[in-house]
């Protein structure tokens, strides 16, 4: 809204693993769009866009040179198909793309507060000037704190990328589990984002369920598990959970959520 902007949603759902695809990305561009912004790997969805996928990104927006690429790698280490790869390493796109990460996430920071952006020079300039008049810089002792994360050994990160793979492969086994889920298994983040759009006009005690959010207050009423609508995400056919908890939170939950849909007709 400060740059006048207008967003256009390019929808990839869970029939595409919620990934874009080139020929999309063509579609939706126009002599007006100044960025395409670009998660990976994704919050709702844990998608994770491969080298080839990226490329075949990249050579669309070699096409429109007068694009940026807003990056968003915040789960970078959090990733169970190997390698983390980043657009910015498609020589083209390197002096085109901010990258935005940080370490509330991989190094369980959030409250710290603190994140970065990278990229090329007038841009990183450009956002400097921004930040100054909306925001000020994190505290000297967080800053000190990041960098011990990252210079430091990065054994415990790799712990939590082994504990959330194994909940990711818990909490998909029992969701899949549950009738009318559709489920698309994440490759990233600790987030799952299932189709649910087979209960949509199921009722119970009076209440009919008419979207995601209706879903998501239901199984918080009912079944006392906080979930998300994916009307906040772009997708209101599918609800989010997260699986940032212990396997036998996961195990509590996913029982309480089959009891209470099962309840629905």
């Amino acid at each position: 809204k400060l740059a006048s902007g207008t967003p256009v949603i390019v929808s990839a759902g869970i029939n595409q693993n919620f990934k874009i695809t080139p020929n999309q990305l063509e579609q939706a561009i126009t002599s007006r769009t100044k960025a395409l912004i670009l998660c990976s790997p994704s919050n709702p969805t844990g998608s994770v866009y491969s080298q080839e996928e990226l490329l075949g990104l990249a050579e669309v927006l070699e096409k429109h040179p007068n694009v940026i690429i807003i990056s968003d790698e915040i789960y970078e280490h959090i990733n169970y198909r190997g390698k983390h790869e980043s657009i910015a390493a498609c020589s083209t796109m390197y002096d085109r793309t901010l990258v935005i990460n940080g370490v509330s996430k991989a190094y369980a920071m959030t409250g710290w507060r603190l994140g970065f952006a990278a990229g090329p020079e007038w841009l990183i300039s450009a956002c400097n000037k921004l930040q100054g008049q909306y925001t000020s810089g994190p505290s000297s002792i967080s800053q000190k704190a990041a960098e011990e994360a990252y210079v430091g050994s990065q054994k415990p990160v790799e712990e939590m990328r082994k504990a959330f793979a194994r909940r990711r492969d818990l909490i998909v086994k029992l969701a899949k589990e549950i009738p009318g889920f559709e489920v698309s298994v994440p490759e990233g983040a600790f987030y799952l984002f299932p189709k649910c759009s087979y209960y949509f006009g199921k009722s119970v005690d009076g209440e009919t369920i008419k979207s995601s959010s209706d879903l998501a207050f239901y199984l918080l009423n009912k079944a006392h598990v906080a979930c998300v609508g994916g009307d906040a995400f772009g997708d209101p056919e599918c609800i989010r959970m997260s699986y940032a908890t212990s396997d036998e939170n996961i195990i509590e939950a996913m029982k309480r959520i089959k009891e209470a849909l099962a309840l629905l007709s």
